[in-house]
């Protein structure tokens, strides 16, 4: 794997803040003229560092009112079952984030809804259905303290 240096670094932290700094901008804030400045934004796309650009949108302007934090544990953790749940999950626009855990749960899951009946729905409809479920845990966030999808560099 090829290392990051200072600019990289930079352009990373930049294009984290704001994709849609022009690339002018972004070489003069990096201190480089344009050209080398897009060939590392490039380099950085193909090395897969860079995965894809998108807009934040802010969750309750959309209505998504609850977030859920739902702790797995499944009846058996063998490779079959795990994959089935993870290929189930990943189809639910609901579910934004799912994490495979160790410890006394087997999945961590951050889950969307509109209001409770919503959530009630989605728990139904959804995930009980869902073969192999030994147990279901949810937490509700009263409030967000923090949230970033920028990485620290």
């Amino acid at each position: 794997m090829h290392t990051l240096d200072a600019i990289d670094r930079k352009i990373l932290a930049i294009l984290q803040t704001d994709s849609r700094t022009t690339m002018q901008e972004l070489a003069d804030q990096v201190g480089l003229s344009v050209s080398p400045c897009h060939r590392r934004v490039k380099l950085l796309e193909e090395r897969g560092v860079i995965t894809r650009y998108i807009a934040t949108v802010d969750q309750k302007s959309l209505g998504l009112h609850v977030s859920v934090f739902i702790s797995i544990k499944l009846a058996r953790q063998k490779e079959e079952d795990l994959n089935r749940f993870a290929k189930a999950i990943s189809k639910w626009d609901e579910v934004l984030e799912c994490y495979l855990m160790t410890g006394n749960r087997d999945y961590l899951l951050r889950v969307v809804a509109a209001d409770l009946s919503s959530y009630e729905a989605f728990l139904k409809n959804k995930l009980t259905r869902l073969d192999g479920i030994a147990s279901i845990e949810s937490s509700f966030a009263l409030s967000q303290v923090k949230y970033s999808i920028a990485l620290p560099v």
